[in-house]
């Protein structure tokens, strides 16, 4: 692991982000790797995305090279923190003729933030179907992206989400950033990619992926409340992130991401969505659980 300089491009930040340090398993029955923090962020929590795809590159760093990660199902535990790095572990649970466990626990300050178990299988063959991806989409080039919307705002986080995320992310239709407009649906759209080109290695693209699927994946139930991020008092949080990939993807290519929220309560928000390629391919899958703590008297809080 390399200290990440202060002066990098957010690509050249998330690729040394998501190159591990193997830091040996010498008496312990775990592989143990080490990754940077999330460096120059606004906020001192640790974004969970990159410990969702770090403890997925760990993982993967123990399985053979044809096997490609297909599912995985994690709990985030506590915040990190963004100014330290994090120490992954890495439990071989099975190795099959076609499938490999492997459970990863992130540490930060000797304790677990995250708990993980991915799930890796050699390629095969099979009955095929999917879901159709939805109609009349506009394309992403006529869309306004993060910094048009925010670039021109003098406030740490939103030039950071303007300028230092490594995805264009632009919103299908009304962004949640400062107020919802529109009717209050439990559902929406983006189209995402990284800024610049990605290595070749497939799980490489599968953890970058899991990495922005955290980026937007709550906001189906904000935009059925009329939520915006900018709420004073808000409190949000990922609790559990589960994942598969179903197909070859890549994310230095335009993906459509489509997301729904089919139940909130308990200060909880189910949110479900599904990655499409530009073919209308589907290439994968997510689910997860945020909190969701709003202050009294904030309206249609039950």
């Amino acid at each position: 692991m390399t200290e990440t300089p202060a002066d990098a491009s957010p690509m050249e930040a998330l690729l040394e982000i998501l190159d591990l340090s193997d830091a040996g398993g010498a008496h312990t029955d775990e592989d143990i790797f080490v990754g940077p923090g999330e460096p120059n962020s606004p906020r001192p929590r640790l974004f969970g995305g990159q410990v969702l795809a770090q403890s997925l590159i760990a993982a993967a760093r123990t399985v053979d090279g044809d096997r490609l990660v297909h599912s995985m199902h994690g709990y985030f535990l506590r915040p990190g923190d963004s100014d330290f790095p994090v120490t992954f572990g890495v439990q071989r649970l099975r190795d099959g003729r076609s499938f490999s466990a492997r459970r990863t626990h992130a540490y930060q300050d000797g304790v677990p933030i995250l708990s993980l178990i991915a799930s890796f299988q050699v390629a095969d063959v099979g009955i095929e179907h999917q879901q159709d991806m939805p109609a009349n989409i506009p394309d992403p080039e006529t869309l306004p992206t993060t910094a048009d919307v925010l670039g021109g705002i003098d406030h740490p986080v939103a030039r950071a989400w303007a300028y230092d995320r490594p995805f264009d992310i632009r919103h299908v239709g009304e962004n949640l950033y400062f107020e919802v407009k529109g009717e209050h649906v439990a559902h929406q759209a983006v189209w995402l990619k990284t800024f610049g080109p990605m290595p070749e290695d497939q799980n490489l693209h599968r953890a970058a992926l899991a990495y922005v699927s955290d980026y937007t994946l709550l906001e189906p139930t904000l935009r059925r409340h009329g939520i915006s991020w900018d709420t004073p008092g808000m409190s949000v949080a990922s609790l559990d992130h589960a994942m598969w990939w179903h197909r070859p993807l890549r994310v230095d290519d335009w993906l459509l991401y489509v997301a729904e929220s089919p139940s909130a309560s308990g200060a909880r928000g189910l949110n479900i969505g599904r990655f499409y390629n530009r073919d209308g391919v589907l290439v994968a899958s997510v689910a997860q659980e945020g909190m969701l703590r709003l202050p009294p008297g904030t309206p249609g809080l039950a």
